[in-house]
């Protein structure tokens, strides 16, 4: 048997719900608009009233005091019930439909009255100012009660004044009045409190709508969870309004995007500046998993659109990620290379043994002195020409692995660079990636050729890549330098169009230039610029090369194969990094 629940109690007090307390939040405040307008009208409707009740007085006071023949019956009459000055105030008092015509001599005795015993008797209240000659109007209390009064001094053809004449206007009947427009006004006011109500409902609504029917406190607490979960997460959030403005950036997004606090508020092109990671944000380039380089960070961006028209997009940071995936790309191409020269030293080794057990002693010296020669001489052209160890092993390593893809590697006459870079891990970026990119052209195809030239004009690095390849064409030269553009099947850990871009950035950030244009027989040429790429020859004002100069590059030359394997590996760890 189930227990039995527990009855509800009655909670009074606020709703919880937004669109129930806005409802009524907003006709509170139109009943009490309203009450207050209906107060603020009735006080001055009562003033306004009793001012007209008066000047009404007042006036028939005034019509009654210029008639000459109530100055000449005061002095030539006494009061008397049925005198003519009794006669002509009772006919103005009904045709002015006045409470009362009271008309007094200088003593302030009344020559007639609504009442007639009161006539001949002085008047109850003080007529000194009318007899004065001043007009008076006022409300006061007499006799016949509570009345709005106007008093007129009564003056005689030389203008004396002989008497005064008081008019009462019942008071009654001025409160009557504002009792009566009393319900009209109420009318009005509940008119325009029920207009208020009906749109604080249209508008509570809409509130409702726009607040999924929430109470307060749950957006008080979905706002706390908000801020917690944006300044929580490690992934960018930007959000944009539909003016293009940065509307919300999390801690993660400042950091990724290398922005302020300030951004908040700011067009997006003026936040970030030009570039892709503006145009992926701001929608104009679409799609999922859309990768941009902001600094030296590799990004992901996805953009959602929101109802109001804004957008949020969010951001992860690659960078890591692509760094161990070109390294397993390089570790990969390295084994490929050790194979390679596994095989080749196996066949060779396989034709020295049939060599010497067929005791062609001669040939097999000369075989062994020519496979020696022919790798001592790759590895003394890439000392000879790149004094730079990073550089010349990077090359040596390269040259490996495009003799395993059939691909001839060669240095260019024309090169000479010095050991004096600035920077020798930014050029392997720049050359690794080159010749990446170049082998990836030509492989596969006939007489397939890459040839570096890297040379030295004052303090500036000139860096050439050729290839035998397919050529890029004109229209698509400046498209191939973009973040995420690449031709290229994308890779087992992620996405390709990144290193042309860094070569790009990388060059620029030195004040140099990277482009790219046709190959003389055909194919594409890159040709990199990077002025203040080396330092000041420390032996230019002699001419007098160092001193060990030549036993450094014959330590070069001896450890080429070493460089094609060891070496080569750490320099291509080097260029994966930044690819």
């Amino acid at each position: 048997m189930s227990p039995t629940p527990p009855a509800r109690r009655l909670r009074l007090g606020m709703p919880r719900r937004m669109f129930s307390q806005v409802l009524l939040m907003q006709i509170a405040i139109a009943a009490g608009v309203a009450t207050l307008a209906t107060g603020l009208f009735l006080a001055p409707l009562s003033a306004q009233l009793d001012d007209q009740a008066m000047r009404r007085a007042l006036a028939i006071a005034q019509t009654t005091a210029v008639q000459p023949q109530i100055a000449e019956d005061l002095r030539t009459t006494d009061p008397s019930t049925t005198g003519p000055v009794q006669a002509e105030a009772e006919r103005i008092r009904k045709a002015g439909d006045a409470e009362y015509v009271v008309v007094m001599d200088t003593h302030g005795i009344r020559w007639s009255h609504t009442d007639p015993r009161e006539i001949g008797k002085r008047v109850s209240t003080d007529p000194q100012e009318a007899l004065e000659g001043r007009d008076v109007m006022e409300i006061d209390t007499g006799t016949l009660g509570r009345s709005a009064r106007g008093k007129a001094p009564v003056r005689d053809a030389d203008g004396k004044v002989v008497g005064a004449v008081s008019v009462g206007i019942r008071y009654d009947s001025v409160r009557a009045r504002l009792v009566d427009a009393i319900p009209g006004l109420f009318a009005y006011a509940g008119g325009a409190m029920a207009v208020g109500a009906l749109a604080a409902y249209v508008i509570s609504r809409r509130v409702q709508r726009q607040t999924r029917d929430l109470a307060f406190s749950d957006i008080s607490a979905l706002l706390a969870e908000r801020e917690a979960m944006l300044h929580g997460i490690r992934e960018g959030v930007v959000a944009l309004d539909r003016g293009g403005r940065v509307r919300l950036l999390n801690d993660e997004a400042r950091r990724l995007l290398g922005v302020g606090a300030e951004a908040v508020g700011q067009p997006l092109k003026d936040a970030l500046g030009t570039g892709r990671t503006t145009d992926v944000l701001a929608g104009r380039v679409t799609g999922t998993d859309l990768l941009t380089v902001r600094g030296q960070r590799v990004l992901v961006a996805n953009r959602m659109p929101t109802d109001d028209g804004g957008a949020v997009a969010t951001l992860r940071d690659r960078t890591e990620l692509e760094r161990l995936g070109r390294e397993l790309d390089s570790t990969r191409g390295l084994i490929d290379a050790l194979r390679a020269q596994d095989h080749e030293h196996a066949n060779r080794m396989h034709t020295l043994l049939g060599l010497l057990e067929l005791e062609m002693y001669d040939d097999a010296v000369e075989f062994v002195g020519e496979v020696v020669g022919d790798h001592r001489i790759t590895a003394e052209q890439v000392t000879e020409k790149i004094h730079d160890p990073l550089l010349a092993a990077l090359l040596v390593g390269k040259a490996t692995v495009a003799a395993e893809r059939g691909v001839a590697l060669r240095i260019a006459d024309r090169t000479l660079l010095p050991d004096r870079l600035v920077d020798p891990s930014g050029l392997v970026t720049v050359v690794g990636n080159l010749v990446d990119n170049a082998l990836d052209a030509v492989a596969g195809t006939p007489h397939a050729r890459v040839e570096v030239e890297l040379r030295a004009e004052g303090r500036t690095a000139v860096l050439r890549v050729r290839d035998t390849g397919p050529g890029i064409p004109a229209e698509r030269r400046e498209l191939i330098f973009t973040d995420g553009w690449s031709t290229k099947e994308p890779p087992a850990h992620g996405k390709r169009g990144i290193g042309l871009s860094l070569v790009r950035r990388l060059a620029e950030r030195q004040g140099g230039s990277a482009e790219v244009a046709d190959a003389e027989g055909g194919g594409a040429e890159f040709t990199v610029v990077l002025p203040e790429a080396l330092t000041e020859s420390p032996t230019a004002a002699t001419g007098t090369p160092p001193a060990n100069a030549t036993s450094a590059r014959a330590e070069m030359a001896g450890t080429a194969e070493m460089a094609g394997t060891e070496e080569a590996r750490e320099a291509g760890e080097s260029v994966e990094e930044s690819r």
